[in-house]
């Protein structure tokens, strides 16, 4: 199994698909406490079926050990870029979804040269986009992971964590992470270069009118809501996804 030793960390890493002359890579950046497998298994064959796709577990998630580091979008973002310069990897695509969305943001507002497009699913710019519901401290809403979602979590980082009695703490520190002031202003949006794609559900964490705003801000970004869709099932419709995907990501752009 792959690793790269980034800004102190034995980052995990997975390359699927062939390179292509034509096409960039694709970076998937998956949500948090997940792991590739949870975020993208629904998708990832199709995806890259045309393309190679690099797909590597954050600070924590998954293969990837922790450290005493503090898990912050900033740094998961610096241990992406340090990881494509490990590989040899001056551009490419990225796709992040939830945590991994905020990660692939910050990389396109800091490293702009780095992204040719971006896909950010199920991911704010501000704290203020996230509906209040989702905060409750029982879990009771229905938008928030089931049971068993958070059964599949556990057990996935039961199955390789390196130090898997260490999931409560993780999760603490992945909580806090996800409720972190994010460090982005309306100007670093309206900044951004790459064509973008936003992608959420209609019943997400993020409201639809913070989505929209988005699009709005970033110069002539799509936003795709889908119906009937919340956070932990965007990704898991593959029928309606991936020509979504497939569509922006290989589209003539006068940016791209």
């Amino acid at each position: 199994m792959p690793y790269a030793k980034v800004n102190g960390l034995e980052m995990y890493y997975e390359i699927h698909g062939a390179a292509h002359a034509d096409r960039r890579p694709l970076v998937l950046l998956h949500g948090g406490v997940t792991t590739i497998g949870l975020s993208f298994g629904a998708v990832l064959p199709a995806l890259a079926a045309e393309r190679q796709v690099i797909a590597p577990e954050l600070q924590g998630h998954g293969h990837t050990a922790d450290t005493d580091r503090a898990l912050t979008v900033p740094h998961l973002a610096s241990d992406v870029v340090a990881l494509l310069d490990e590989l040899g990897v001056p551009q490419a695509d990225l796709l992040g979804y939830s945590l991994g969305g905020l990660t692939a943001l910050e990389i396109a507002v800091r490293h702009p040269d780095r992204v040719g497009r971006l896909v950010v699913v199920s991911a704010q710019y501000s704290q203020d986009g996230v509906r209040e519901e989702i905060r409750t401290p029982d879990y009771s809403s229905p938008l928030l992971p089931t049971q068993a979602d958070f059964q599949d979590m556990a057990d996935a980082y039961a199955a390789v964590a390196p130090y898997p009695e260490r999931f409560q703490d993780f999760l603490g520190k992945v909580s806090a992470a996800a409720q972190a002031p994010l460090p982005w202003t309306a100007d670093d949006l309206r900044g951004l270069t790459a064509p973008t794609l936003l992608l959420i559900g209609d019943r997400d964490f993020v409201h639809v009118e913070h989505a929209a705003e988005m699009q709005r801000l970033i110069p002539d970004a799509r936003l795709a809501v889908l119906p009937g869709t919340t956070h932990m099932t965007v990704l898991r419709r593959p029928p309606v996804v991936l020509p979504l995907l497939e569509d922006f990501l290989t589209a003539p752009s006068a940016r791209s």
